[in-house]
């Protein structure tokens, strides 16, 4: 019994001494950890309060000029295709695809022999109608001279002999109105040039029946182009279109003469945007004399973007954009203020900006979200 008290005893002490020892050793640790977590705090905050000596540039005001690829297409500056408007059969072709002409020129010629019946029974309608308006014309103005003898031609007689010379004059007028309709459609029976210009395309040969509808007038018998004025179209997307007015010029080049450059000038501006495209459609005049540009050709078009106000110019890099915000850094007295500015046009590494800005403003060269609002910052030069 006494042997067993003294293990539990001894047993007691060797846990007590352990139990210190373990609390010495955490004790350590937690004092290490401490002085080590100390040092790495009073490290940030030191580090916090360093300040950052970086570049800037003196805010300016300037004209930025650049320059908008946009594809166009050249088109002949009038078009027209020449359909036949009588049913008839082509009787001689004048012309043939390449053919330059002049306005009224004879371009084909066509026979419709009913039309020819039509003439003649129009005619000989017409001669009838004249001769009986004739007669009933000497027989009232017979009445009317008799009648001036009292008594001699009545009242109702004579009322109805003027009525019949109206009528029949009437019948004269209609049948002239339609003898002259029958003409109008005979002269269609030739095709003539509205324009100058060329024949771009010739669906018709000789013998081929042709009319307004029906078998023949699938296609035109003539494509007509003028082609030493084209116009070349463009559509500018709705943020360009303040840049291109009336009478503006622009340059342009095609696949088929990639060397040279060409010139238009504005002339018609559609003044609304395109439902789909969001984009107006501009259109230019193009002289053409030899011809040596053709409808049809893409152009690739260089529209200046010259401004005709000055605004805010930086450089690229001076400005971030993130997902929440766009801005640059301005540094006032000592200290780094972001504000919030809208991106223009960006050419040769400078960028238009708008916001609420002032000239002479320093604003970092090389700025990031890594220069905090409101931080300490050194100007180390200022750059115009």
């Amino acid at each position: 019994m006494q042997l067993r008290n003294l293990i539990y005893k001894t047993m007691g002490r060797i846990i007590n001494n352990r139990f210190l020892i373990a609390v010495a050793a955490l004790t350590a640790t937690l004092q290490s950890c401490s002085s080590s977590n100390g040092e790495t705090t009073g490290n940030k905050i030191a580090a916090s309060v360093v300040t950052a000596t970086t570049d800037v540039v003196t805010l300016q005001k300037g004209m930025l000029s650049s320059s908008l690829q946009i594809p166009g297409e050249l088109i002949a500056f009038q078009q027209v295709d020449l359909y036949a408007k009588e049913n008839s059969f082509v009787k001689k072709l004048y012309v043939d695809v390449g053919s330059e002409v002049k306005a009224s020129q004879l371009l084909a010629s066509m026979e419709a022999p009913e039309l020819n019946s039509q003439v003649t029974a129009a005619r000989s309608r017409l001669k009838s109608q004249e001769a009986l308006y004739i007669a009933s014309k000497s027989n009232y103005d017979r009445l009317l001279e008799t009648s001036k003898t009292p008594g001699t031609i009545s009242q109702n007689d004579l009322d109805q002999a003027l009525a019949k010379k109206n009528s029949d004059y009437a019948q004269w007028d209609a049948a002239k109105a339609t003898y002259n309709e029958i003409i109008d459609r005979k002269n269609y029976l030739e095709i003539r040039a509205p324009f100058n210009g060329v024949i771009t395309t010739r669906n018709a040969n000789l013998g081929a029946y042709v009319g307004p509808s029906g078998k023949g007038s699938e296609f035109p018998l003539f494509t007509l182009q003028e082609q030493k004025k084209l116009r070349l179209v463009i559509f500018v997307p709705e943020a360009y279109t303040g840049y291109l007015n009336q009478q503006d010029k622009v340059n342009f080049n095609v696949n088929a003469f990639p060397n040279q450059q060409f010139a238009a000038q504005v002339k018609r501006l559609a003044g609304a945007l395109d439902n789909r495209l969001r984009s107006q459609r501009i259109e230019m005049d193009v002289a053409n004399e030899n011809k040596k540009l053709l409808p049809g050709m893409v152009a690739n078009v260089q529209i200046p973007l010259s401004t005709k106000d000055s605004t805010w110019i930086v450089p690229k890099t001076a400005v971030v954009s993130t997902q929440e915000r766009v801005f640059v850094v301005r540094v006032v007295n000592g200290k780094a203020e972001w504000v919030d500015v809208k991106k223009g046009r960006e050419t040769d590494g400078k960028l238009e900006v708008y916001g609420d800005l002032s000239a002479g403003d320093y604003i970092i060269k090389q700025a990031s979200e890594e220069v905090r609002n409101g931080s300490s910052i050194v100007i180390k030069e200022a750059n115009k």
